[in-house]
């Protein structure tokens, strides 16, 4: 049967804390090894790409899997990150596009193009819902996928729920352009959000609706995926819960709750979601 693992994000394990300096990367790796994560997530939006290179010795040392998001500001600023994407064994890039052309028929061209470039180098992309980038607008969005059959997604929700500024009772219509989304998601990124803010505490009980709202999502999702999978096929599920900005703080510049904590929380709810799945399956 397909299997999921869960990665956690480099990103997501940097501090931000004032005047505590960051744990080096290595360390990093370490504790994202021995907390028993499948991989770690590098982002370029908050590494350069030299300092990226850097990492690939720690992949090897400590055994976990690759994973890498790009931005790319040009069609051939991609193709330095599908090499590196190989040299740590990432099974596919995240691109979260920085050319943005206001019209979606300008938009098709740019794609296509990150496409042919990642044809021509032997990696797959999925493009991330991600604002401040081409695929910034939901809407943008479904037209894009409807345009161009081979765009795959990889869904981070939480920028739509912000973008659309989605409150409940969410309509019926945006239920069903989300799960239009979901059936184009080849990968699901772990983060909560609200209408008006991208990543919450998912502890506090004014958000456990929000919650439940991403679980179902999760759930819709990784069904989608499972029904057109192969055997031998793997889902990854990345927990990227971002430092501040992302990760909300309060008048002493600290974070309102641990995000590492919670990210095991959201594996943990991944995990089981998965699980049920999987008894439905055999049954």
């Amino acid at each position: 049967m397909p299997e999921l693992e869960i990665y956690q994000s480099l990103w997501a394990t940097e501090l931000r804390r004032p005047g505590v300096p960051e744990a080096p990367v290595a360390e990093r790796f370490e504790r994202v090894k021995a907390a028993g994560y499948d991989g770690l997530a590098i982002d370029l939006g908050a590494m350069d790409l030299a300092a990226a290179r850097e990492t690939v010795p720690l992949y090897a040392r400590t055994g976990l899997k690759g994973l890498l998001t790009a931005f790319p500001r040009s069609i051939e600023e991609l193709r330095p990150a599908l090499h590196l994407a190989k040299d740590i064994g990432s099974p596919y890039v995240v691109v979260v596009g920085q050319v943005m052309p206001v019209r979606v028929e300008d938009m098709i061209p740019v794609i296509r193009a990150w496409l042919a470039l990642a044809r021509e180098e032997g990696v797959p992309i999925q493009f991330e819902t991600h604002r401040n980038c081409i695929t910034n607008d939901l809407y943008a969005t479904l037209q894009l996928i409807d345009a161009i059959p081979q765009m795959r997604l990889a869904a981070d929700l939480s920028h739509y729920v912000v973008d659309r500024e989605m409150m409940f009772p969410i309509p019926a219509e945006t239920l069903a352009q989300v799960s239009r989304i979901l059936a184009r998601s080849d990968s699901f990124q772990g983060r909560v959000a609200t209408r008006n803010q991208v990543q919450v505490p998912i502890a506090f009980p004014q958000h456990k609706r929000w919650l439940d709202l991403f679980l179902g999502w999760w759930r819709e999702g990784f069904e989608g995926w499972r029904a057109r999978a192969a055997a031998d096929d793997t889902l990854i599920f990345l927990c990227e819960l971002g430092p501040t900005e992302y990760a909300i703080t309060g008048a002493d510049g600290l974070e309102l709750s641990d995000r590492w904590e919670e990210a095991l929380e959201l594996r943990r709810l991944a995990r089981e979601i998965w699980a049920d799945l999987d008894r439905a399956a055999a049954a």
